[in-house]
C-alpha cells in the first residue's frame, strides 16, 4: 500500500525587530526607521528647534518608512555628553514613547556611537580610535579606543594621553583638535561625522529587544550623561557652572 505523502511543513516566520533610532545630543536632529537592520527611512535636520521639531520629524520619518508607532519594537537613543538641551530633548521624548508605546529603551553614549562609525572609515587602519565632541567650553569630551567611559580633556591634555601613538579623531567640528594635536608632533588623521541614529539602532538590535527590556526592569530608562554640571547664563550676564 502507498504511503500518504507527507504534508510539507511551512517554515515558522522569522522574529522580525523595527526600531526607531534618534540622536540630538550633538549638533542638530537625526532620526531613523531600521527593521532588522536595514534601514527603511532616514533624516538629518540642523539647527537648534529639537523641541518643536524631533517629534514631527519622528512621524514623518516613521510615515516615509510606513511603519506605524505601534509596530515598533525597540526605541533607541544618544544619552550624551553633548549639548545640555539636545541630551534632555532627546532623553525625554525617548521615554515618553517608550512608557507609551510600552517597548524598551536602549541608551548608548554618543562616543559610543561615533567609535562604531569609525569602523566605515579607510583612514583608521591600525590607529587608534578617539572619538571626541565640542564641550564648547575651552575642551573635548573624548572616549579612547574601546574604553567606553566618556572624560573631559583640553586638547593638551589629549596630547599627553595619547602619548605619541597615531589616531583617529571622529566626530563633528573636530577639525580644531586635530590641528592641536598635530602641532604637539600626534599623527591625527581624522573622520568628520554626527552620530548617526542607522548606526546607534545596529547597535541597539545587536543587544535585542528582550535584553533591552530585562535591562530597563533591572536599572530603570536610560538616563543622562553628563561630564559636568550645567553651564548657564545669569540674569546679570555672567556664566556658572550648577551641578
Amino acid at each position: 500500500m502507498p504511503s500518504r505523502p507527507q504534508r510539507r511543513q511551512r517554515p515558522l516566520p522569522l522574529s522580525v525587530s523595527t526600531v526607531l533610532a534618534f540622536d540630538c545630543a550633538v549638533s542638530g536632529q537625526a532620526v531613523a526607521v531600521l527593521r532588522d537592520g536595514t534601514c527603511l527611512a532616514s533624516r538629518r535636520e540642523e539647527g537648534r528647534e529639537q523641541a518643536a521639531r524631533l517629534l514631527p520629524a519622528i512621524g514623518e520619518v516613521l510615515a516615509e518608512a510606513g511603519v506605524a508607532r505601534r509596530a515598533l519594537d525597540l526605541i533607541a537613543v544618544t544619552t550624551g555628553p553633548g549639548s545640555f538641551t539636545g541630551v534632555r530633548v532627546g532623553l525625554a521624548a525617548a521615554r515618553g514613547l517608550a512608557v507609551g508605546l510600552g517597548v524598551p529603551l536602549a541608551g548608548f553614549a554618543t562616543t559610543t556611537v561615533l567609535r562604531a562609525q569609525a569602523g566605515t572609515s579607510d583612514k583608521g587602519g591600525d590607529r587608534l580610535v578617539l572619538a571626541a565632541v565640542d564641550s564648547k567650553l575651552g575642551d573635548w569630551f573624548c572616549a579612547i579606543g574601546e574604553d567606553a567611559a566618556p572624560f573631559a580633556a583640553t586638547a593638551e591634555d589629549m596630547a599627553g594621553r595619547l602619548a605619541g601613538r597615531a589616531c583617529l579623531v571622529v566626530g563633528h567640528g573636530v577639525a580644531p583638535l586635530v590641528a592641536a594635536l598635530r602641532a604637539a608632533g600626534i599623527d591625527a588623521a581624522v573622520h568628520e561625522g554626527v552620530p548617526d541614529p542607522v548606526v546607534l539602532a545596529r547597535l541597539a538590535l545587536d543587544a535585542g529587544t528582550e535584553g533591552w527590556r530585562a535591562r530597563n526592569r533591572a536599572d530603570g530608562l536610560p538616563r543622562p550623561l553628563y561630564l559636568r554640571g550645567v553651564n548657564i547664563t545669569t540674569p546679570d550676564g555672567t556664566r556658572r557652572t550648577v551641578e
